[in-house]
């Protein structure tokens, strides 16, 4: 009866012990110490998608024990970023936290993309959700999306409109179709290197991340006249749709942390259960309601479908704005 109990004793020790090791943030098998974590981020310091990516990372340092490195890696619709991820060593100690969407969108706006994200790219969770915005300068004589479209309408060719980014290009196009307007892009590497031209009126109206959108009316440079999905959204409750103003669109961004194909299952499940953990904080919560994000988690395998879907959907959304590939 005794070594019975000894062993019965025994083996719900290494139970205890091997769920503990795997609970661990920082165990020594998938975090060792002085093994460096980085989380790369597709747009440059200082951008809006910068801020999130180093709040995340600032965050996540707290629940694995060590400090996690951002790298910016700006430029080519953030297949610069991408790209480093999916040639990192797959071991889940460079991930990549970067719009889902804005990932997709580019299998269909290049002609020939450099990898298939599908296949090349491991998500470990979803982050959040957030739309796109519509945005003029603060002192500009349209008050909503009608009244900018009736202005545009007037101008034609002559009115420019700045994009600095894959989700900002497609939301306009799809506006510029919809409303049947031809207003002239004209392409910025981010957002903030077009407010100089938005401040200075040589650009009629933009498209911004929330985040972006955010800070600069926060600021009294812009007014947000409308966001692109097609219900307003939580962290964003008083900003109109565009298609309550007339104009029909669908059209919201998300936000997920991927790493290398190849990486094992245990080291993404990790990954996914720390996100989990991190998401339901709620400063985490809040930061992102600040941002006009809404949180939201999923599972690996829930985030890769959802991956593929919007590369299906943005297959769709590319043929609609009649954009030419690069």
């Amino acid at each position: 009866m005794r070594t019975w109990r000894k062993l019965a004793l025994a083996a719900a020790a290494a139970v205890i012990a091997i769920s503990q090791l795997l609970a661990s943030p920082s165990s020594a098998q998938e975090f060792p110490r002085g093994r460096q974590i980085t989380f790369v981020c597709a747009f440059p310091a200082g951008s809006g998608a910068d801020v999130q990516v180093r709040y995340l990372a600032d965050k996540m340092s707290a629940l694995v024990g060590q400090t996690i490195v951002v790298d910016n890696k700006p430029g080519a619709n953030g297949n610069i970023a991408a790209r480093s991820v999916v040639e990192s060593k797959p071991d889940g100690f460079t991930v990549y936290v970067h719009s889902g969407s804005a990932t997709a969108g580019n299998m269909h706006l290049l002609k020939s993309p450099p990898f298939d994200v599908r296949t090349a790219l491991l998500p470990v969770a979803s982050i959040s959700r957030a739309p796109f915005t519509l945005v003029v300068v603060k002192d500009h004589p349209a008050k909503n999306v009608r009244e900018l479209t009736e202005i545009l309408k007037k101008k034609g060719e002559s009115a420019n409109y700045a994009v600095g980014s894959t989700s900002a290009k497609i939301m306009i196009a799809i506006y510029k179709q919809r409303a049947g307007l031809s207003p002239i892009e004209v392409n910025y590497r981010t957002s903030v290197e077009s407010m100089n031209d938005m401040l200075s009126g040589r650009m009629e109206f933009s498209s911004f991340d929330a985040a972006f959108a955010l800070s600069q009316a926060r600021e009294g440079r812009i007014r947000i006249l409308a966001v692109g999905s097609g219900e307003r959204t939580k962290a964003m409750p008083d900003i109109p749709t565009m298609r309550e103003q007339g104009v029909e669109m669908s059209h919201i961004g998300w936000w997920g942390a991927f790493v290398a194909a190849g990486t094992p299952d245990p080291i993404v499940q990790q990954w996914n259960a720390l996100f989990g953990k991190l998401l339901s904080q709620k400063d985490v919560i809040e930061f992102h309601a600040l941002i006009g994000a809404d949180v939201f988690t999923s599972t690996p395998k829930e985030t890769h479908d959802l991956l593929v879907k919007t590369v299906d959907e943005w297959e769709e959304l590319v043929r609609l704005a009649n954009i030419p590939k690069n």
